[in-house]
């Protein structure tokens, strides 16, 4: 049987890489490669097209194996992560409840957010610590307490080596929140944590909150350059406590943040333990366990929606899988109505099937870094790598993060407001929202929610902070402002002319208008723009937009605005050309249109 096996691709002789750009050239008939198939990345590099096992010759990452240092493969030599639901306790028997409840549902990884009134006898009662990852949230002022309460029931309950669990002190939280500094002395209060469970070696106290700048807008290679410049800063304030680097190291946990850049997510976990390990390691630590870095991945909330809101699940389930396929420890599935009310019960249920889909259906913890080797992943994690380090040596040159805490936060709002230009002009898409929405759909009493949660942190509010809007909270508020209107406006699509420029432009036209919940009266065409004009009266329409060719436009222009004369708003669904500004027209909508401030000007004009 062996001897009748065929070499199936022998007949291919090999294309080197000069070869294959010489025929894209020739393929793209003059058009510039770089431009064309040259994707230029929000974090500072390029892609190209095609990588192939030359580009990744000289990375020696891709000779470790998983569980092997630098760790870029993943900590552990399976992918056995951690199902992880968040439960906010306003009520402690309710929280109790619901905790014993969803470990029968899948999960094994519980995180409470408590405020300072909270025991946690009471909260844990019943829960068999052993088998369970136990994460609280708290102020950073509430961490000692909880942490010793937290040491004394695992003790109780024997299992001192084999809990796993995080306190979340994170002094940073004001600052990025509020915008005010933390008052107490961060070293002292850490000091005072790390000898409080020093027994328990599973629990982890100082937490790396990188999650936040994601929901604020970060870009990827942002959120992890300051996640490495973070976490250096407790290893460089606790070792000079006088905390050995073995301690200081296995007491911190990264919280991070995924986004729907998919590839792009599973090389930013690989790119994070790499450098971490390297970081650590500078360190001089006695077991090089120490530079394992352990992570918790949270889906985004940035870009979640308030309209459409079931396409969240799409997000998040790509976001969760790039965490998963990324090998990270823990995994956080935020429920797709969390931008609009406090999450019940069947949204909860979702997000915990989403893991439990990647798990027993899909089998992603069956396999260990299967992105290994791919030359494509393994091209991002490197060119990631390499951003990432030099924004944290740009940190550190300006005295580590906790000195560059205020320019950190106006970076990452620099982000944020160069992401809501880009949706505004829908260079950054969120489908549902400034992409294809729902016109038919109502808000009702839905509501953009903001944070209620109770924390004796609470302060005054300062000038630098993170920004706190989500990616389409602008097009979402325009949208609840039109459903809120006494009238909503129509919009006619005047079609005449060349058919498929027409169908075209009155389709993209819909999209445009249809992001601001306005009526559409779509229609197959007009012989005359009189015939069209009339119809366009009859449905009592506010906005009149013409779609035809651009060769057209100059001789049904002059007779559209004449018609109209001011009835309706009159818009072009074409270029915006001087030519056509002096026939009359004022307003132009295409692709290199601004969406969000042409629609918010259309609701100036016309809601009552």
């Amino acid at each position: 049987m062996a001897e009748t096996r065929q070499k199936l691709f022998d007949m291919f002789p090999p294309v080197s890489p000069e070869e294959w750009r010489a025929k894209a050239e020739v393929d793209l008939k003059g058009a510039d490669f770089g431009k064309k198939m040259v994707w230029r990345t929000n974090e500072g590099f390029d892609v190209q097209p095609l990588y192939r096992g030359v580009d990744i010759e000289n990375l020696k990452a891709t000779e470790s194996l998983p569980g092997e240092y630098p760790f870029v493969r993943g900590t552990r030599t399976n992918n056995d992560w951690l199902s992880r639901q968040d439960i906010v306790v306003e009520d402690v028997a309710e929280a109790n409840a619901k905790a014993l409840d969803v470990l029968n549902k899948g999960i094994d990884s519980l995180g409470f957010k408590v405020n300072g009134d909270v025991k946690l006898a009471d909260l844990l009662k019943g829960i068999y610590l052993p088998a369970c990852e136990i994460n609280i949230m708290c102020c950073p002022k509430c961490a000692l307490g909880y942490a010793t309460e937290l040491v004394e029931l695992v003790k109780a309950a024997g299992c001192e080596e084999t809990f796993k669990g995080s306190i979340d002190f994170d002094p940073f939280k004001r600052q990025f929140k509020h915008g005010v500094a933390f008052p107490s002395d961060v070293k002292a209060m850490a000091t005072e944590l790390l000898n409080a469970v020093k027994d328990v070696k599973g629990l982890k106290v100082l937490s790396v909150n990188t999650k936040n700048l994601t929901n604020a807008g970060a870009y990827i290679y942002q959120e992890l350059g300051y996640a490495l410049s973070w976490g250096n800063e407790w290893m460089a304030m606790m070792t000079e406590a006088g905390f050995s680097a073995d301690e200081v190291a296995h007491r911190i946990k990264f919280n991070m943040g995924v986004s729907t850049i998919y590839f792009m997510e599973i090389a930013k976990f690989r790119a994070a333990r790499q450098l971490w390990a390297q970081i650590v390691k500078e360190y001089k630590p006695e077991c090089e366990c120490a530079c394992k870095m352990v992570v918790n991945a949270e889906t985004s909330k940035f870009n979640q929606t308030l309209f459409d809101s079931h396409v969240n699940l799409l997000r998040s389930q790509t976001e969760a899988m790039s965490a998963a396929l990324g090998c990270v420890d823990s995994i956080v599935v935020v429920p797709f109505d969390a931008p609009y009310q406090k999450s019940d019960d069947f949204s909860e249920r979702i997000a915990r099937n989403q893991q439990i889909l990647l798990r027993e259906e899909s089998h992603l913890d069956k396999v260990v870094d299967p992105a290994g080797g791919s030359y494509y992943i393994e091209m991002l994690t490197a060119s990631l790598a390499q951003e990432g380090w030099k924004l944290f040596l740009d940190v550190e040159d300006k005295g580590g993060f906790n000195a560059a805490v205020n320019e950190v936060v106006a970076a990452v709002n620099a982000s944020a407001k160069d992401r809501f230009g880009k949706v505004a002009k829908r260079r950054e898409q969120l489908l549902g929202t400034n992409q294809f929405p729902n016109f038919t759909e109502v808000a009702g009493d839905k509501a953009a929610a903001k944070c209620e949660c109770k924390c004796e942190c609470a302060c005054e509010e300062g000038e630098v902070k993170l920004n706190d809007k989500r990616l389409g909270e602008e097009f979402e508020e325009i949208r609840l402002a039109t459903e809120k209107a006494a009238k909503q406006p129509v919009v006619f699509m005047l079609t005449i002319g060349n058919l498929a420029m027409r169908l075209a432009r009155a389709q993209f036209s819909d999209n445009f208008f249809a992001c601001a919940g306005y009526k559409l009266i779509d229609n197959n065409g007009f012989k005359t723009v009189e015939e069209g004009v009339n119809a366009a009266m009859e449905q009592n329409a506010d906005i009149v937009v013409l779609c035809s060719s651009d060769d057209e436009y100059p001789t049904l222009i002059p007779e559209a605005v004449k018609l109209l004369d001011g009835k309706a708003e009159l818009v072009l669904a074409g270029p915006e050309t001087d030519e056509f500004k002096e026939m009359g027209v004022t307003n132009f909508i295409n692709v290199r249109t601004n969406v969000l401030s042409s629609l918010k000007a259309f609701n100036a004009k016309l809601l009552k």
